[in-house]
């Protein structure tokens, strides 16, 4: 099937993921955080993701950012185990503080080469969205945009983005993956090389 059906259970997860983020914004901004989610679980089903994969992509932030575990055996009870686990394997901690942004970074890198095909599909999305967003602003704002973030040095996000594209080209051929490819170039080109120390 090439177009998900879409059914009660996704109406369901819109209202949900659109409550439980009703207070959260995009990093320094005031655009509601329920854009993102949208974007996503668009992106997920514009690449012939199933319902599952869909609601999946409107919840991947759910536990990491409201309410960790709890939020997670919640999302287990509405929306069942194969969601969960997406979520689950989406998240790069459910830990509250998170740990270090370059550990946290490292750890998720590697835990993508175990985790499900429908779990890199809603990562992609993800993180495609994310750099779409980064490229925007940056474009926008300029060197600013980096203090938004827990590391405000952009090579290393270029770093993070370029990790996750090798993982993500081993484990899928989806357009997404061209698409962020083309991102990270664009960013890279615009962000130009790091600035050699002086002595």
């Amino acid at each position: 099937m090439t177009t998900p059906r879409l059914g009660p259970k996704f109406q369901e997860a819109l209202g949900y993921a659109a409550e439980l983020h009703r207070t959260q914004t995009r990093k320094a901004s005031d655009v509601p955080y329920i854009g993102h989610l949208l974007s996503v679980a668009g992106l997920v089903i514009e690449a012939d993701g199933t319902e599952t994969e869909a609601i999946a992509a409107l919840l991947h932030d759910a536990a990491e950012d409201q309410g960790g575990e709890a939020t997670l055996a919640d999302i287990d009870d509405r929306f069942g185990a194969e969601v969960a686990g997406i979520v689950e394997e989406c998240s790069d901690t459910v830990i509250t503080p998170k740990p270090p942004w370059r550990e946290r970074k490292e750890n998720y890198i590697a835990h993508l080469n175990t985790v499900s095909d429908s779990a890199i599909r809603v990562s992609m999305a993800d993180k495609l969205d994310n750099a779409r967003a980064i490229l925007r602003d940056y474009r926008r704002y300029g060197d600013p945009v980096w203090q938004r973030f827990s590391t405000d040095d952009p090579h290393e996000h270029l770093w993070h983005y370029r990790s996750l594209l090798e993982v993500y080209r081993r484990r899928s051929d989806s357009w997404i993956v061209d698409e962020l490819a083309r991102v990270i170039d664009t960013l890279t080109d615009e962000i130009g090389p790091p600035v050699a120390a002086t002595v």
